[in-house]
């Protein structure tokens, strides 16, 4: 069977072995010491993120005319705080070449916290003398935005999906006649359901269960769980496989690229952010708001966190928390409204 999961992590391995042979050799281990308690998808960005740090630092003559792979122990045993704040106010902006890179807060604390993992991990290695890194503070981040769509907005960003109002004609109207069932199943799965983008096109046709409404699902870690659909989504999914199984495709993949190759993630995204530019235009929606919307709708319904938390695949319920707090407070506003001390004359 097509296993997008086991391809993708494939991929991430062969990516992280390219890019560990330009770092330093003690990073080898540390990388095989992280492997049981992260992703491929995560040592991969941590080496991505670690590489542009040591090239930081190589850049800066400090440390001599080196490459990343040749910045010994003695030499990061060197790193001061300083430099590490330096990096880090560095990073807001940068070039390579040609091409420039920014770096917001939540960035910058990201790429912070990859050089700490792997200071704490030499340091307790006794391979550092002292862990610099500890004494860095994390870019103060202020709480984003929460973006989703209401009850109005929902319904048109699906109007314009299935009939592609607004979207053009000539060619803009006969790509959407080929792609409106697909996008109109796929954008009902994700509101729909809360899902992930990444479980969206990890999803395999066996995987779908319509005699009982269920669908399984391959959550961050690697773990598979079921999740139920109501019933717009099962007519959304059926209307696309009556035309997915007339498709000749080499892959058990439920949803195709009109090369009938599985969709990907980037795929989704634009799609997404077209129909959104037509239906909502003053927000900027994504894959991940349509999740925040379903669990903006799951929790006014349930007003328990914790099935919020256990549907959308949170590991740990603080996360659900914070994305949920404002909302809350507006149920605790509510029961006080609620609750009566004496009855009704």
């Amino acid at each position: 069977m097509d296993n997008y999961f086991d391809e993708r992590d494939n991929q991430n391995t062969f990516r992280l072995r390219e890019l560990r042979r330009e770092l330093p050799p003690y990073c080898g281990g540390y990388f095989v010491a992280i492997s049981s308690r992260t992703s491929t998808l995560t040592r991969l960005a941590y080496a991505r993120d670690l590489l542009i740090f040591f090239r930081y630092l190589c850049s800066t003559g400090t440390f001599g005319t080196i490459t990343p792979r040749d910045f010994g122990l003695d030499k990061l045993n060197a790193v001061t705080q300083t430099d590490i704040e330096e990096y880090l106010d560095y990073l807001f902006l940068y070039s390579v070449g040609d091409k420039q890179y920014r770096n917001d807060l939540r960035a910058r604390a990201r790429k912070l916290s990859a050089i700490r993992s792997l200071f704490k991990y030499l340091y307790n290695k006794d391979m550092l003398s002292q862990n610099v890194s500890e004494k860095v503070l994390t870019p103060k981040l202020h709480e984003k935005e929460i973006i989703r769509l209401e009850a109005d907005e929902m319904q048109k960003f699906l109007d314009v999906v299935e009939n592609g109002q607004s979207l053009g004609e000539g060619h803009a109207a006969a790509y959407h006649k080929n792609v409106a069932l697909r996008d109109t199943a796929i954008i009902t799965l994700l509101l729909g359901t809360g899902i992930r983008i990444s479980e969206c096109v990890g999803l395999n046709i066996d995987d779908v269960d319509f005699d009982n409404k269920k669908f399984v699902v391959t959550r961050k870690g690697g773990n598979r769980t079921i999740l139920y659909m109501p019933d717009e989504v099962v007519i959304a999914l059926q209307n696309y496989l009556a035309e997915r199984l007339n498709v000749g495709a080499d892959t058990d993949a439920l949803f195709l690229s009109l090369q009938n190759r599985r969709i990907n993630v980037r795929t989704v995204q634009v799609l997404v952010r077209k129909y959104a530019q037509v239906a909502v235009p003053t927000k900027h929606i994504t894959p991940h708001k349509l999740r925040s919307t379903f669990g903006t709708n799951l929790y006014r319904e349930t007003k328990d966190i914790y099935v919020v938390a256990t549907v959308l695949g949170h590991s740990d319920v603080n996360t659900t928390k914070k994305h949920y707090a404002a909302m809350s407070e507006d149920i605790k506003r509510q029961a006080a409204s609620v609750v009566k001390l004496h009855k009704d004359e």
